[in-house]
């Protein structure tokens, strides 16, 4: 392990020292900025920005990007027919870290998105319990709170058919991570006291949908969370203003949003959303249910489809995963079509059921390359190809794809999906 951080130690000075000022901004096609900068900006001419004063404090009330950064938005597809029961993405490709900032952290809706005055809003808990209970949000803010990062995925996140994404973003860009701020589920739970016969725990939102989905008691009573906050600040109507159910490392539409009742009870309530749907069909005909956990999984956000490497050289390959599971304990890299790997570094922190980033230093030669990454757990668990995948099962498989997604370099440095 000590010989692998030294080499990369070594690799990062050689790139400060051979090419590090030649390269200027242009690796990637995001750096053609640097490329048509004008003269009278750069040095050592005083830019026209150090001329005059800037703009005055108070007149952004709340805070935004810069315009250039104009184009880092959510990916919403052009070719949804309506956008009551839709979805927008992530632009992964386009972030660092860990964190999603709450303006581009995905969106998955299947009624719209409701206007909820929080002053009228009550949480129903009912069912087998010693006291039913109703909340108001001011009064799960009085209970004892807790903060974790973890992340959230849609369940299909991707699909198994064809086409797939062309970009990071158009293939898993349904996965977000924040800091969510909350009362335990366990907490409430025994405020209202749970009856022995108690094995699940039915979750309604309060959108047009109704969504519900079943929890087991086990989930409830661990790492279960009524979130009321995401990164800091109340959630925002599309996260599921203003509380909602958070449920680390299960698929995403278990973390009912709009969260206006629980019913604890002795069996699932079968609802549509774990009958119908999120369910996952076998090459047998069967489909097997209550298949909570996101398994691990890895993607390579730079370089990545839709991108350019320039010229060649030195280059960061660096990437998230994550897993339902746990932490992930090791990001493995292939460079060569997966003909052989090498371990990444994992950046801290590394927690558990969150996004872990992961580098990797790696010189292009300027001749075509399939790049990939693979991740795995502290379970063992080691993320899959597509045909190991779909060898077990099956064509009408739909949900919970967690395979290794390649991207092709070609010698003009273009990237693409090589599964495409």
């Amino acid at each position: 392990m000590a010989k692998d951080k030294d080499a990369g130690a070594a690799t990062r000075r050689r790139f400060l020292r051979d090419g590090g000022v030649a390269l200027g901004g242009a690796i990637l096609g995001g750096g053609a900025g640097a490329v048509t900068a004008k003269a009278d900006n750069l040095p050592p001419e005083i830019p026209e920005w150090m001329k005059a004063p800037g703009e005055p404090m108070g007149s952004q009330p709340y805070g935004t990007p810069s315009p250039f950064e104009k184009g880092v938005v959510k990916n919403i597809s052009k070719n949804l027919k309506q956008y009551i029961s839709a979805s927008s993405r992530t632009p992964l490709q386009e972030l660092d870290g860990i964190i999603t900032p709450n303006g581009l952290f995905y969106e998955r809706h299947h009624g719209g998105v409701p206007t909820i005055d929080p002053a009228q809003h009550r949480l129903m808990l009912h069912g087998l319990v010693e006291r039913p209970l109703i909340f108001t949000v001011d009064d799960l803010r009085r209970f004892p709170s807790q903060s974790r990062i973890h992340f959230l995925e849609c369940s299909g996140n991707p699909g198994y058919t064809k086409p797939y994404g062309k970009t990071a973003s158009d293939l898993v860009g349904l996965v977000s991570c924040a800091e969510w701020t909350g009362v335990s589920l366990k907490l409430v739970l025994e405020e209202a006291g749970l009856k022995p016969e108690a094995k699940w725990v039915v979750a309604e939102g309060a959108d047009a949908a109704a969504l519900t989905r079943s929890i087991p008691i086990e989930k409830c009573l661990d790492d279960a969370m009524l979130v009321y906050s995401q990164n800091g600040e109340r959630l925002r109507p599309q996260q599921g203003y203003p509380l909602r159910l958070f449920l680390p490392g299960f698929e995403g539409n278990m973390s009912v949003k709009w969260l206006r009742r629980l019913h604890v009870t002795s069996e699932p309530a079968y609802s549509r959303e774990e009958t119908s749907k999120y369910t996952d069909l076998l090459p047998d005909g069967t489909a097997r249910e209550f298949s909570f956990y996101m398994e691990a999984k890895s993607i390579i956000t730079r370089p990545s489809g839709g991108q350019r490497l320039d010229v060649s050289g030195f280059h960061e390959i660096t990437g998230i995963a994550w897993s339902g599971h746990g932490k992930i304990v090791r990001v493995e890299v292939s460079v060569d079509d997966g003909r052989s790997w090498q371990s990444a570094q994992l950046q801290e922190p590394v927690l558990t059921r969150a996004l872990t980033r992961f580098r990797f230093p790696w010189r292009w030669d300027g001749k075509a390359a399939v790049i990939q990454s693979r991740a795995i757990d502290e379970t063992g668990y080691v993320q899959p190809t597509l045909a190991e995948l779909l060898a077990v099962r099956g064509e009408n498989y739909f949900y919970h794809n967690n395979a290794i997604w390649p991207w092709r370099i070609a010698d003009s440095g273009e990237v693409t999906n090589a599964l495409a």
